[in-house]
């Protein structure tokens, strides 16, 4: 399958904005915080910023401290999608206990003319890869015929184990709405580490709404996406996470649990 051009503008400035990003950043690197074996463990504090996150990348995903719903970040604008469903711009100095930013280069590009499932976009990205062990990084912007999303709601000590505190979460119904969303594709060889598989988060054209996707279709719109080269982690140094369990018996069935 090949990708196709397209002349949507929006394209373009992403296209042109890659070319800038890619004379100052020409390595593709993920900048990561934490580990997610450490988010699932309750280790929801953190030191790095919104501000530092934009130091290393200009899109991503992550949540903030004390799991206060999830993260997006797109075009140097990072959003706070919160547990009652709103959306929020972050503040600079807002912190997060895990996030994964990168400097968003795409080098190949999918025009969308028809309903596409998560798995058929899915599809595609797989087809067009040369290999399933380097990470991807992806976007669409497009018209969504509907999301699923949800958002995990603020936590409070002492902190329950991520799939204790995702028992109440709640779940949204998105439904033709344009949007944008983000995600990365993970090796399998790195769960725990960070999230295997497709990892997605979406917001609306409005930026009034959105979370980390369960599901979607998508009617029209561009698909573009890009592997990525290197991993830089940083890792916490506070006493949460120097105690934590970073690898339970039943990692790999949890993190799925809470993902999916």
């Amino acid at each position: 399958m090949k990708a196709h051009h397209s002349d949507c503008s929006c394209v373009a400035d992403i296209a042109e904005t890659a070319k800038q990003l890619y004379r100052k950043h020409p390595e593709r690197v993920i900048y990561q915080t934490s580990l997610m074996s450490a988010l699932l463990s309750g280790v929801y504090e953190g030191e790095t910023t919104m501000a530092d996150l934009l130091k290393h990348g200009d899109f991503g995903l992550g949540t903030f401290n004390h799991l206060d719903g999830e993260m997006i970040a797109f075009n140097r604008n990072i959003f706070q999608l919160r547990g009652d469903g709103s959306a929020r711009k972050a503040k600079p100095e807002q912190k997060t206990p895990f996030a994964v930013m990168t400097f968003y280069q795409p080098t190949e590009e999918y025009r969308i003319n028809r309903l596409h499932s998560r798995d058929e976009i899915h599809q595609v990205i797989d087809k067009m890869l040369t290999s399933q062990n380097a990470f991807c990084a992806l976007r669409i912007d497009g018209v969504f015929h509907n999301v699923e999303t949800r958002t995990v709601p603020e936590q409070h000590r002492p902190y329950k184990p991520m799939q204790e505190a995702i028992e109440a979460q709640p779940t949204y119904h998105i439904e033709q709405r344009k949007g944008v969303l983000i995600g990365f594709l993970t090796p399998n060889y790195m769960q725990g580490i960070n999230v295997a598989g497709y990892h997605e988060h979406f917001i609306t054209e409005e930026r009034d709404c959105g979370g980390h996707v369960l599901d979607y279709q998508v009617e029209s719109g561009v698909l573009t996406f890009g592997t990525i080269d290197k991993l830089l982690i940083d890792f916490p140094h506070d006493d949460d996470f120097m105690q934590a369990d970073l690898c339970p018996a039943n990692l790999d069935t949890a993190i799925r649990s809470v993902e999916s």
